[in-house]
């Protein structure tokens, strides 16, 4: 394992026990719930928008393996005074480098994703392609509830 690899695993492994933005989303406007049937990972993610659609406060709440508890942790800490404009880029990094099937991503994306390219190692397991995007899916569904669609950036 080179010296990277250990670093993001335990990145990985740190979030996952010590979680951000973990919380009461009850009091929300916009949440969403997902479950991956696959494995039973869960999350309730709850956002609030300010009136140009900027998050201006993300929680979430869930239960599932060391993957999707990182991801969510590491999607809260990405996020936290993010605009709509980094929440698509950020989104659209995050699809791209999961659904790269372990081929490679380029530098520039993994760049931007920052601490999440930790993740770019577990899109060589399909299976645990949905755990690492659990949380951004969530996302992407709450915030379709709010009128707002982070896949497309003509919207700006």
């Amino acid at each position: 394992m080179s010296s990277l690899d250990a670093l993001y695993q335990q990145l990985i492994i740190d979030h996952s026990r010590k979680r951000s933005g973990s919380g009461d989303v009850s009091g929300f406007e916009f949440t969403s719930y997902q479950v991956n049937p696959t494995c039973g990972d869960e999350v309730t993610l709850g956002v609030r928008l300010d009136k140009a659609g900027n998050p201006v406060e993300i929680a979430w709440d869930g239960d599932g393996c060391s993957i999707s508890q990182a991801a969510l942790s590491l999607l809260s800490e990405t996020l936290d005074g993010a605009d709509l404009e980094a929440v698509r880029r950020d989104f659209a990094n995050m699809e791209q480098m999961m659904h790269s099937r372990g081929s490679g991503t380029p530098d520039e994306i993994l760049d931007e994703l920052g601490d999440n390219a930790a993740f770019e190692g577990t899109s060589k397991f399909p299976n645990r392609i949905k755990c690492a995007l659990l949380g951004w899916y969530a996302l992407r569904d709450a915030m379709a509830k709010a009128g707002i669609d982070i896949t497309d950036k003509t919207q700006d």
